[in-house]
């Protein structure tokens, strides 16, 4: 077996190697002046099983991908294990105006291709797997951040909506405290409005889970609303942090105490890794 690392995801693969104790492969992966890709696979790999970590996010990493995934194709490897640590275009998985574009449905039939298996984490709806045409399977990363988040002695975790609080619930379980979830009323992509609740959280800690963190508005608000309830210490932890445009500005400026996300997508807040739950879902297979 190789573990074969995109660049956008160099860390999963090198912690997904040492912990299924499996080479990293050596891979070449420039551009031309142009700006058009090239990859090339350095090491030997027919016959064997290759596992590609490569996140589809931002667009350029989807072509990355796809190069890789044909690379290794060419160079007669037995098997294609796709790896995306944060599977980029997941949110559009309807149609929710005549004429769009499905955009979930599309990138996962050209991942399925060249691959014999797909693995993601965490994925914003778990039904965009029956897109793909190979398998496809997820895991969580609310283990390792009910971990992280246990060492900073909250009081209780929160979900930023009512569709969101089992995910709240799971980790106040691990962290042995209670959960609720704020009411939250989105307006448009950018657009949200939180609205009052008693939450009883004065003079407590906060931690507010959610899968994915964009443009930061939720979070903002959601900071806000428990700043005016008398919350203490505010911490907001995701699984993939996109932070996208001004959003951790805006957090930061609501009064959040700590930003944390995982290393789905690198940033300077990926203090929590995703490589166990992978290699749980990799090893699983084996037996």
């Amino acid at each position: 077996m190789y573990i074969v690392g995109g660049s956008a995801s160099k860390t999963i693969a090198e912690d997904l190697a040492k912990i299924l104790n499996q080479p990293l492969a050596n891979v070449t992966i420039k551009r031309f002046p142009d700006d058009e890709l090239y990859i090339r696979i350095l090491d030997k790999i027919a016959g064997e099983e290759v596992i590609i970590v490569q996140t589809t996010y931002p667009d350029q990493n989807i072509i990355e991908l796809l190069l890789l995934q044909d690379a290794v194709r060419e160079a007669k490897a037995k098997s294609i294990t796709v790896v995306a640590p944060y599977f980029g275009y997941g949110r559009q998985d309807k149609k929710f105006q005549e004429g769009e574009a499905i955009s979930a449905r599309a990138i996962a039939k050209l991942i399925s291709t060249n691959a014999e298996r797909f693995i993601t984490v965490d994925p914003h709806k778990d039904h965009v797997l029956n897109f793909f045409t190979s398998p496809a399977q997820s895991c969580s990363a609310l283990t390792e951040i009910a971990a992280y988040i246990k060492t900073k002695h909250i009081d209780v975790v929160l979900a930023p909506d009512k569709g969101a609080a089992e995910r709240a619930k799971n980790v106040a379980k691990i962290v042995g405290c209670r959960y609720d979830h704020l009411d939250k009323t989105r307006i448009d992509g950018e657009t949200v409005t939180i609205q009052s609740k008693n939450l009883d959280v004065e003079k407590k800690n906060v931690a507010i889970i959610d899968d994915i963190i964009s443009t930061g508005g939720t979070m903002a608000q959601s900071v806000k609303e428990l700043k005016k309830q008398g919350a203490n210490k505010i911490i907001l932890a995701c699984t993939h942090g996109l932070f996208v445009g001004t959003a951790k500005e805006k957090i930061s400026s609501a009064g959040c105490t700590e930003l944390v996300s995982t290393d789905t997508i690198a940033s300077e807040f990926s203090n929590v890794h995703v490589a166990s739950s992978i290699a749980d879902v990799i090893m699983k297979s084996k037996k």
